[in-house]
């Protein structure tokens, strides 16, 4: 007669192999096909940031004569590396699996792959000015290289910059895992859907959330708590929620948005335009505005509605 703890053990072993109790949350992996990873992911973030800012991540010796070797194998490792992820998401969201041609679909992660790497380039260039919004719009910065190495907005926007570009060339479910990662490092949560321009910054940053349809335009400036959100959104015929619809915010060219500011729904903020702290708006801005709790409340933006 087995014992209580042995009953135990095998009531637990029943109850989780139970079909209806997985089917889910449960992947069925085919052999052969890679797994995401996410050690291997934070490798590549970590690859990507020394290759952005050379001498700053990671532990290369910086000098002018050597760069270019650096670069080039860490180019040659994250080709590598980044190839396999790809392959990983493609593997892990295909519905026929069993009709796939593995190397063609490798072939097509190594092509994905080289052209992220290609765009590295430009978003260095785009990189480089927010690091300069950064400095310019904080007096407590007292160089580049501080808000390079210290301040949480750097790390999210590469991972952002990142996740963008690679849910831009189609790439399946890793740019979500990088953009996480960003998220759990910084306490910054942007989708990877997000579009935002140029010169962007966010001043702290713990707490800021950026919806998957939020367009930003160039020299943005958000704190601390800032949300970017939707309101409740429509139900298709079946009572589930319709996904893909534009239901986050425009925010244009030279908006500041002030700690706590909660912007719902698909309004435009206008360019040029202040909003203050803790203010909840639901309906558009007009280009120059300026909105603080005493306004909102007197032109109705503070309605209560939900996100």
């Amino acid at each position: 007669m087995p014992s209580t703890i042995e009953y135990k053990m095998q009531s637990a072993i029943e109850q989780l192999s139970d079909a209806n109790s997985y089917n889910l949350v449960c992947h069925e992996h085919r052999m052969g096909e890679p797994l995401p990873s996410i050690e291997k992911l934070g490798k590549i973030v970590g690859i990507i940031r020394e290759i952005l800012f050379p001498g700053y991540f990671g532990n290369t010796s910086l000098r002018s004569n050597t760069i270019k070797h650096y670069v080039g194998v860490y180019v040659d490792e994250l080709f590598e590396l980044l190839s396999e992820q790809i392959l990983a998401g493609l593997c892990f969201t295909c519905q026929n699996p069993e009709q796939v041609d593995m190397q063609e679909r490798s072939k097509f992660a190594q092509s994905l792959a080289s052209d992220f790497i290609s765009f590295l380039p430009e978003i260095r260039r785009i990189l480089v000015t927010d690091v300069e919004a950064a400095y310019l719009g904080d007096p407590a910065a007292n160089s580049q290289s501080e808000v390079i190495y210290c301040y949480p907005t750097t790390r999210a926007i590469i991972n952002h910059r990142v996740a963008h570009q690679l849910l831009k060339l189609g790439v399946p479910l890793i740019p979500r895992i990088i953009s996480e990662m960003g998220h759990s490092e910084t306490g910054i949560d942007i989708h990877p859907g997000a579009e935002i321009g140029e010169s962007f910054t966010i001043d702290h940053g713990t707490g800021v959330v950026i919806g998957s349809t939020s367009i930003i335009g160039n020299n943005v400036k958000l704190y601390q708590g800032v949300t970017l959100g939707a309101k409740s959104f429509p139900l298709d015929e079946e009572g589930n929620p319709i996904k893909g619809i534009p239901r986050h915010p425009i925010v244009e060219d030279n908006v500041i948005i002030y700690a706590q500011a909660t912007i719902l729904g698909r309004i435009r903020i206008g360019a040029n335009s202040v909003i203050g702290g803790n203010v909840w708006v639901t309906n558009s801005l007009p280009p120059n505005s300026k909105l603080v709790q005493s306004s909102a409340k007197e032109a109705g933006f503070n309605d209560g509605a939900g996100i």
